[in-house]
């Protein structure tokens, strides 16, 4: 098995976690329920601001443009729907921050939509997208559990800002309820998609020379393995020898599922790496509806991921520690300033024919 990496302690909220899984649930569970309550954050439309940076988001989707808001407990819509969102980021933008809007928006201080654009098919998206961005590899981003669409795009949109991405890139948005309550719904919506998402990615691989860097987070990862594994048994390898890598952060998958899934898909793309913050509260109220197992997003012992060859796992514990309130510690690759500091440095660090991953961050499990 190829994890390298340095000791890491079990954090003592773990272990008050282990302790006490009824209570800790049952508040988590009423917290959730309060938030489900209060009305989500929506894109808004302005004019654009001179100094702000636009970020043009590619969109594939199964959700229904005409209600893009929470759809909890809604009838999936058939069929995918393909646009492109011009994010305007503010001049005042902060790492890992999305300015919303708290009053009128504003493009000098807040995340707006300046333009849109909704294209026939796959095959006039991915012309424009061409057009649009140099380079045949396009990184398809796939987001998680309780996002409405407005959530991902804007996500997005602060992902490529944050960490400079210039080249081609997709949002896969699938039907997420966007509605803390809706965990089981969002779960078999994952399993919903997994014909749709295959297909996006056969249409951005389509020609010769493309080929996709999958970034994944919680329980969209979730989607990305149950999508290769579907590619694999199909026998369809064409796509994925297309995939360049693979990167999921904070997956909500079981170990064992995952295994399971790897051993099927066989050879994983390369490289092959999985985030991990074992102070994911998410993550560690996740594993107590499933039996107070950890999740992937949490491991910390080699055992975890017996069998599987060709993962790299890398350690943002630490890294989460100046905002380990924001997002429940869920998110801390995307929202911590230090997280995207390091992460930035390890993509420029190949540049410099260097290895980029330093072992500071990788998994040592002694």
């Amino acid at each position: 098995m190829s994890v390298d990496s340095i000791p890491v302690a079990v954090a003592p909220a773990s272990r008050r976690l282990a302790r006490r899984p009824a209570r800790v649930a049952l508040v988590l569970l009423m917290a959730a329920v309060l938030v489900a309550c209060a009305p989500r954050n929506a894109f808004q439309f302005s004019s654009p601001n001179p100094e702000a940076r636009v970020e043009r988001v590619y969109v594939a989707t199964a959700r229904d443009l005409g209600d893009l808001g929470p759809s909890f407990g809604d009838e999936r819509v058939e069929g995918l729907r393909y646009l492109h969102m011009d994010v305007s980021i503010p001049p005042t933008h902060q790492l890992g921050e999305i300015e919303w809007p708290k009053g009128t928006p504003d493009a000098a201080t807040d995340f707006v939509v300046t333009d849109s654009h909704v294209y026939r098919g796959s095959n006039s998206m991915v012309r424009a997208m061409r057009q649009h961005s140099s380079g045949k590899e396009t990184l398809v981003f796939v987001h998680g559990y309780n996002n409405t669409f407005s959530d991902a795009v804007y996500r997005f949109a602060q992902i490529r800002a944050d960490f400079d991405f210039t080249g081609p890139g997709v949002l896969y948005s699938w039907p997420s309820a966007g509605d803390p309550r809706g965990y089981a719904y969002d779960r078999d919506s994952v399993l919903y998609s997994r014909d749709d998402f295959q297909q996006v990615l056969e249409s951005l691989t389509a020609a010769p020379g493309e080929r996709v860097l999958l970034l994944a987070h919680s329980m969209g990862a979730q989607l990305v393995m149950e999508t290769l594994r579907q590619a694999a048994l199909r026998g369809d390898r064409r796509v994925l020898d297309r995939i360049s890598g693979v990167v999921l952060m904070a997956p909500d998958i079981d170990p064992d599922l995952f295994r399971r899934q790897a051993a099927a898909i066989g050879k994983l793309p390369q490289p092959f790496v999985i985030f991990v913050s074992r102070k994911d509260r998410v993550l560690s109220l996740s594993g107590l509806l499933f039996g107070r197992k950890p999740r992937l997003g949490v491991i910390n012992g080699p055992e975890q991921l017996e069998g599987v060859e060709g993962v790299q796992v890398l350690d943002f514990t630490a890294l989460g520690a100046e905002n380990s309130g924001k997002g429940l510690g869920h998110a801390v690759p995307m929202t911590s300033p230090a997280a995207i500091r390091v992460l930035r440095g390890m993509i420029d660090e190949p540049r410099r024919e260097t290895d980029g991953f330093g072992n500071f961050l990788k998994l040592r499990f002694d």
